[in-house]
């Protein structure tokens, strides 16, 4: 329906951090919306950032999540030594395999490894602690961030395979956060004629919603779907959105600030 509304489309998912007391911003994904996503930022900011974030984290080797870095190259903006910080996996990956090892070689981006658990310090507001996540991890390991300010911990999750595959418990961690940015690709599991979800595992946001049923509301109002499918229809279908939202969630919508 997108190619006929343009009011419809919509950027594949990716996260904007922004620090106004240093006049720094960091991205999270390189996303194939990247150059669009970049011209979206200096919209949204009236231009009083540079152009190219501090730091771009990339969670895994996923075409939605890192193939954005063709636009760093020599072909299109060729850049100089952008900060990429990836995992050690997603890092060798980049390194190893071309066209990606050709953007490291000529220092278009310089990596930035990073340790699962391991905290890292972006400026003196600011800091990232990466974590590994169960996904399908068939080029590299899947990272997920939380985000510490001066002000406000975030959570960041665009994909796992399911909530009990994990080895934390997805409702701690969200009580320890103000906002979380979580997996909501499918809405049921009746969105892929023709095709196994088993192959493609997320949790579905109708078992989010189930696990999340009996915590409190102020815990439920932390919840921010992201990462949505083309065909989860939360993304136009006003009812579901409305039953999703009366039962204390919330879902992400493109230029969203928070």
């Amino acid at each position: 329906m997108a190619w006929k509304n343009d009011h419809m489309k919509k950027n594949v998912v990716s996260l904007a951090l922004v620090d106004p007391a240093n006049k720094k911003w960091w991205l999270f994904e390189a996303t194939p919306d990247i150059k669009q996503q970049l011209h979206d930022f200096q919209t949204l900011t009236s231009g009083q950032y540079d152009y190219l974030p501090s730091g771009i984290f990339v969670t895994h080797a996923h075409i939605g999540h890192y193939t954005g870095l063709m636009e760093l190259g020599k072909e299109v903006m060729a850049t100089s030594n952008v900060p990429v910080y990836a995992l050690p996996k997603m890092a060798s990956f980049l390194t190893t395999n071309g066209p990606w090892s050709q953007l490291v070689q000529q220092h278009n981006i310089a990596l930035q490894p990073l340790t699962a658990e391991s905290t890292i310090t972006l400026s003196s507001s600011v800091s990232v602690k990466a974590f590994t996540v169960p996904h399908r991890d068939e080029y590299s390991e899947t990272a997920g961030f939380k985000i510490i300010t001066s002000a406000k911990k975030y959570l960041f999750i665009p994909d796992i395979n399911k909530w009990e595959k994990w080895d934390r418990n997805i409702i701690k961690e969200v009580e320890v956060v103000d906002n979380a940015f979580i997996d909501a690709t499918f809405y049921s599991n009746t969105e892929l004629p023709g095709r196994s979800m088993s192959e493609v595992p997320h949790p579905l946001v109708s078992e989010t919603m189930q696990l999340f049923a009996n915590t409190p509301a102020a815990t439920r109002s932390k919840i921010w779907f992201i990462h949505f499918n083309h065909t989860n229809p939360l993304l136009w279908d006003k009812q579901k959105q409305a039953e999703v939202k009366k039962e204390g969630f919330n879902i992400s919508v493109q230029g969203q600030q928070y």
